[in-house]
């Protein structure tokens, strides 16, 4: 696979925009971790590999374990994540394919037993962030470093 534009250079002033965006998402009263699996999960879907290599790197540095982030593509089936957790990812997989399950009520009432309001507003912006990364990595081919 070949990269197609440098979206950074191609246009400064929309990725100065969702840096800073993303600048925002870091500074969100969230558990580091947990945005770190939220970000991986939905890199996974939209199949964005740059995002898979740098959130599952960032994960590591900030203490997660190898098991865990095996298992995150099988989240529902492992044992190894906190219901707060489990929230999350259920959350991230329907807002990131939003086309096909309409943010279903059981996933949303999930959410709001693990978050409190602020946090569901926080959380479901720091997957849109995310999936907007997604879509301009993929879009334009950006590869991990080798």
């Amino acid at each position: 696979m070949q990269p197609r534009i440098d979206f950074y250079t191609a246009s400064p002033d929309a990725l100065k925009a969702m840096m800073a965006l993303e600048n925002a998402v870091s500074k969100l009263p969230l558990e580091k971790s947990l945005i770190e699996l939220v970000k991986l999960r939905a890199s996974q879907i939209n199949s964005c590999a740059f995002c898979v290599d740098m959130h599952t790197a960032d994960a590591r540095k900030g203490g997660e374990t190898e098991r865990r982030l095996y298992a995150v593509s099988v989240w529902r089936e492992a044992p190894f994540f906190t219901p707060r957790e489990r929230a999350a990812l259920a959350w991230t997989e329907s807002m990131t394919l939003i086309s096909q399950t309409h943010a279903p009520d059981a996933d949303y009432e999930l959410l709001a037993s693990a978050f409190s309001p602020s946090e569901m507003v926080d959380l479901t912006v720091a997957i849109s962030t995310i999936n907007s990364w997604n879509r301009l990595a993929v879009g334009f081919r950006k590869l991990p470093l080798a």
